[in-house]
């Protein structure tokens, strides 16, 4: 199965919330506008860095603009302070898309939203977003619980819950949700010490829920932005390729779930896959971790691209 991804002229992200910022970072370029700490020409305004991440999506193709929300960030608050104080209108915002069901990456649902201002905007989720309880098992008698994300909670936040297993297109075919991603490679294996519970009985977690979003730059090629990669991200990216029919590879970006110790083998041969696909950036977030951003940096030095808070980055064809 292919799907018709439409080639769009521009592609900016703006982070929401990371786990890093920078405000005296001073490094903006075409591609990179950080976030100002200025309010009333005064050093006095800021952003917060926090354990999640949330990004405004917004595609341009020819004359038309459209705007997605990807993910919502940690906390209730955290993603909705950054989007005033870097004075973001959330009202054009058409849909919102999640890449699992973890707290990092729905805790803000509710606030963005209320935000938005749209009762009944369409959340795009895979099914298995709602598992629960989640746990990481340490021990058998020692489980830390994730926080519950459930359907009444997505309905309390006003929006109106679409799931899907498939690949789905989004704001009318110029962004696609990947949907469930094919576990292919031989060293991305998830997180052995994640569990939850179906019907009482215990099964380890593989986050079959975990997915992405796909554009397609003119000219360049696939943008893939991932939440957290648990499919692993040089799957993730295999699959949008495979399912798109595009073989170029214009930008990789999100989580790719690479910190501690548990991750770190897998740092070397994903970094492999990265070269071999060779996207023309690769802009490492969130849950990358220290080792494998700096490995990524020091490996590809021209491809890499360091992400903030407050991050807006700007890809065009």
């Amino acid at each position: 199965m292919t799907i018709t991804i439409n080639e769009i002229d521009k592609i900016e992200i703006l982070t929401l919330q990371d786990n890093y910022v920078d405000l005296a970072a001073g490094d903006n370029t075409d591609i990179i506008q950080r976030a100002m700490p200025l309010k009333d020409m005064e050093i006095k305004n800021s952003v917060i860095a926090e354990h999640g991440f949330s990004a405004v999506i917004t595609v341009t193709a020819g004359e038309e603009t459209k705007n997605l929300l990807f993910d919502f960030g940690f906390s209730e608050q955290g993603a909705a302070f950054n989007a005033d104080a870097l004075g973001v209108d959330l009202s054009s915002i058409e849909a919102l898309a999640l890449s699992h069901g973890h707290l990092d990456h729905v805790g803000g649902l509710k606030a963005l939203s209320s935000m938005i201002g749209k009762k009944g905007i369409e959340l795009i989720v895979h099914p298995e977003a709602f598992r629960n309880p989640r746990y990481v098992k340490i021990t058998d008698d020692f489980k830390v619980k994730f926080p519950a994300f459930t359907r009444e909670k997505a309905e309390d936040a006003d929006v109106s819950i679409w799931e899907t297993k498939n690949p789905y297109p989004l704001l009318n075919g110029e962004i696609l949700f990947l949907g469930e991603i094919p576990r292919t490679t031989d060293f991305e294996k998830g997180i052995p010490n994640f569990y939850y519970q179906d019907n009482g009985e215990e099964k380890w977690d593989d986050l079959l829920d975990d997915t992405a979003i796909v554009a397609n730059v003119k000219g360049k090629g696939l943008a893939v932005i991932s939440g957290c990669a648990h499919a692993g991200i040089i799957n993730t990216v295999k699959y949008a390729q495979e399912i798109t029919g595009i073989d170029q590879v214009f930008m990789v970006m999100g989580g790719f779930h690479l910190t501690g110790p548990d991750m770190e083998p897998v740092i070397e041969p994903t970094l492999n896959g990265l070269k071999e696909m060779n996207p023309a950036y690769i802009v490492p977030t969130h849950c990358t971790g220290r080792k494998a951003i700096l490995a990524i940096e020091n490996e590809m030095p021209d491809r890499f691209l360091l992400n903030m808070s407050g991050t807006k980055l700007t890809f065009t064809a």
